[in-house]
């Protein structure tokens, strides 16, 4: 169940403010009779009309993106560069990115057209882990990554403790695969971070987010989210847990 309002201002005929206005002058009906309370709430199946005309309303869809290199995580350029709703040509949904991975980061993106759930997973209280794999130029010593563990002062402030994880290192070529699990989301969180203990990060991928995995896509590909799984996402960020 949805306020009236809400359903209105999502559908794209007024902003939220001008539909309580409609509401009130007494121009909305649900099911054939006219609603002036604001905090009249509706279902799927309720019929809203606005000035005699349906308001058409779209089902809510949730996606898990395989996000490539090279990739935009918005709606539109104005660079005409490639966006992540350009692998979306059948979806019928007006989707968008939930938060976003950099140009150059590639991994795991959820889009919507779920206004609420996005600000749910989004919002800095509900800490979701997020979980990288980072390719270094150089290897780091262990208690620089101990330093990253414990959070870093960045110039935007100190970080949230993290969870980090050396997976395999090359001396030969003086590279090293870092495993970096943060809940915050600020802009080019990662990349700052090592950078901020001397390390440049040549390749960035995002593996997990919370519960969720890219097994079977590859990038560029995607896949709708189950029910249980927008369900599970919806408690472990209102809860902080799975329960």
């Amino acid at each position: 169940m949805e306020r009236l309002q809400k359903v209105i201002a999502q559908a794209g005929i007024a902003s939220r403010r001008k539909a309580e206005e409609l509401i009130i002058e007494g121009k909305v009906k649900v099911n054939g009779k006219v609603v002036t309370e604001l905090g009249t709430k509706v279902g799927v199946s309720d019929r809203v009309e606005v000035g005699g005309v349906p308001v058409e309303r779209e089902r809510k869809v949730y996606y898990l993106f395989y996000k490539p290199r090279g990739v935009i995580s918005a709606v539109s350029d104005d660079k005409q560069r490639k966006v992540v709703t350009d692998f979306f040509p059948f979806v019928e949904q007006r989707i968008f990115p939930v938060g976003r991975l950099d140009y150059d980061t590639s991994g795991l993106l959820i889009l919507t057209n779920d206004g609420e759930f996005s600000n749910l997973l989004t919002h800095p209280r509900y800490q979701i882990d997020k979980t990288y794999v980072a390719r270094l130029n150089g290897i780091p010593q262990r208690h620089l990554l101990k330093r990253l563990a414990e959070g870093i002062q960045l110039e935007d402030g100190k970080t949230a403790p993290a969870r980090v994880k050396e997976l395999s290192v090359d001396r030969k070529k003086q590279r090293a695969l870092i495993e970096i699990t943060i809940h915050e989301g600020r802009n080019r969180q990662v990349r700052r971070m090592f950078e901020a203990i001397g390390f440049e990060v040549q390749k960035l991928k995002r593996e997990r987010y919370a519960f969720l995995n890219l097994n079977g896509l590859n990038a560029g590909e995607f896949r709708e989210l189950t029910t249980h799984e927008v369900k599970q996402l919806r408690t472990l960020a209102e809860t902080g847990s799975l329960r």
